[in-house]
């Protein structure tokens, strides 16, 4: 019975204790006069069934005129949302040195695929970035785009085989997302996916249940995320199990074959067996990590920007007539070849993609660390050691006082002498400052690539089943549709 008794007080006590705390941590915006929204346990001010990006964006709209930044709780974590946009300037580039870490959960030992270069801290990410920069090179990139247009073509001849009435309704994410796999999964590994030709194909099937594999429980990823320094201590790991095993033994299949037999690609991994030649430290855990991150960064980005500009063109079909006359004479010029320098005298597509991705940053906000106290120009704002930074760019791209009539599409806000007028941190689908993406030009390249082909082949519109306003996926970190997107195909 005593035991019992003592096992209840001990129980009640660290009730008591954890309860204490998070009222405390809770209150640590009202303290500082911040303005804020009241947070509920466990998820702060981040709505539960929802995408967090709907919780950033009303505070970005309700608080954005009191101050250069206000308050926000990222589950139990304190941050700030930065309206202002000399600010935002100042954090991601002039002041970088003071947000060097984005304050995500990263553990290389235990959990190899969260050591990459988007997670990893200061010092590590500047040693990868140096190391995989060359990786990303025009020249390196002009070398991949064959590979590309191959499986655009590849991607062609399977609408073909879908759209085989004078018109269908057709889901894109999934048609897309097999695209990019293929691209992704040649470009990264060097490997024929074959996701287009089958879509049960292993690599296709794994990375298509990536974003619904959870390791642990809603409460403990909150408090990994809110802890993520303490969560390394204590060794936990955030992959899961079936997605840690598959990207490993894809990694060390593919370098054991290639070191057998001599084997040399341009392709990512290419440049991960070279360098491991030349760093002892460079661990197979290490380039599964550098991988992982590449792939599954340019899997759910390329696949969300594809989709959601063909919706857009369907719901514009002027602008989609406009792009394709562009599309149809630059390919006439070069004798229906899609060339590199064809695609890149396609002036209006990039001014398509870009205000796609200024309605719709796939990656709707940016995180920082703030590793020192940051005074700003107002004496009461400072932002304090350790806490989390972030830049809402999807709403700052939404802002009508941003963008007039943010809500329409209109690429010719991308017309140079416009552009030139607005502050660049008002467009920041990729960051700014040296965290940026690396693989910008990367995504872009199989981004055009996949336009160019559908829209000079395909027809698309809105349709009963194609969702006005877009519905966001809650389960996704990334903007992805929820439910995927439906439109109206017709060949041409």
């Amino acid at each position: 019975m005593d035991l019992w008794i003592f096992i209840i007080n001990v129980f009640l006590f660290s009730l008591s204790v954890a309860y204490l705390f998070v009222k405390r941590r809770f209150s640590y915006w009202n303290r500082r006069e911040i303005p804020h929204d009241k947070p509920c346990f466990p998820g702060g001010n981040v709505k539960p069934n929802c995408h967090i990006n709907e919780s950033i964006r009303q505070n970005y709209f309700k608080f954005k005129e009191t101050g250069p930044f206000g308050g926000f709780f990222m589950n139990l974590q304190p941050a700030v949302v930065v309206y202002d946009l000399d600010l935002i300037k100042n954090i991601l580039v002039k002041d970088f040195h003071n947000f060097t870490e984005r304050g995500l959960f990263h553990n290389e030992k235990d959990d190899p695929l969260s050591g990459n270069l988007f997670r990893l801290d200061e010092t590590k990410w500047k040693h990868f970035r140096s190391q995989l920069s060359p990786s990303f090179s025009g020249i390196r990139m002009k070398d991949m785009f064959l590979t590309i247009v191959s499986i655009g073509q590849n991607l062609v001849e399977t609408f073909d085989d879908i759209v085989d009435v004078p018109s269908t309704v057709v889901e894109m994410n999934e048609i897309i997302a097999r695209y990019v796999t293929d691209v992704n999964g040649n470009c990264v590994f060097g490997l024929d996916c074959n996701s287009l030709n089958d879509k049960n194909a292993d690599f296709f099937r794994t990375v298509k249940d990536m974003p619904g594999l959870k390791l642990h429980s809603k409460l403990v990823s909150i408090l990994i995320s809110s802890f993520p320094k303490l969560a390394q201590k204590l060794r936990m790991r955030i992959t899961h199990e079936d997605l840690h095993n598959f990207f490993l033994r894809i990694v060390r299949e593919t370098i054991k074959y290639r070191e057998k037999n001599s084997v040399k690609r341009n392709d990512f991994l290419n440049l991960m067996i070279e360098l491991k030649n030349i760093d002892a430290d460079l661990s197979l855990g290490k380039i599964a990590g550098q991988t992982f991150a590449y792939f599954f960064a340019g899997y759910e980005n390329s696949t969300a920007a594809i989709g959601l500009t063909l919706y857009e063109l369907a719901l514009n079909e002027d602008i989609q007539d406009k792009l394709r006359a562009e599309i149809v004479n630059r390919m006439e010029k070069h004798r229906q070849r899609l060339t590199f320098e064809c695609m890149m005298e396609m002036k209006y597509l990039k001014k398509v993609v870009k205000e796609s991705l200024r309605k719709y940053p796939i990656v709707p906000f940016l995180l920082r660390l703030a590793k020192n106290d940051y005074p700003t120009s107002d004496p009461k704002y400072t932002i304090p050691k350790g806490t989390i930074v972030i830049i809402p760019t999807d709403a700052i791209q939404n802002d009508p006082d941003v963008y007039v009539d943010s809500e329409q599409f209109d690429p010719e806000r991308f017309r140079p002498e416009e552009v030139q007028l607005r502050n660049t941190t008002t467009w920041l689908p990729f960051g700014e400052g040296p965290r940026h993406c690396i693989g910008l030009r990367f995504a872009k390249m199989q981004i055009y690539v996949a336009l160019i082909l559908l829209l000079k082949n395909y027809k698309f519109y809105s349709c009963l089943k194609t969702k006005n306003p877009v519905e966001w996926d809650p389960k996704k970190k990334v903007l992805g549709a929820k439910d995927g997107i439906f439109l109206h195909v017709e060949h041409i």
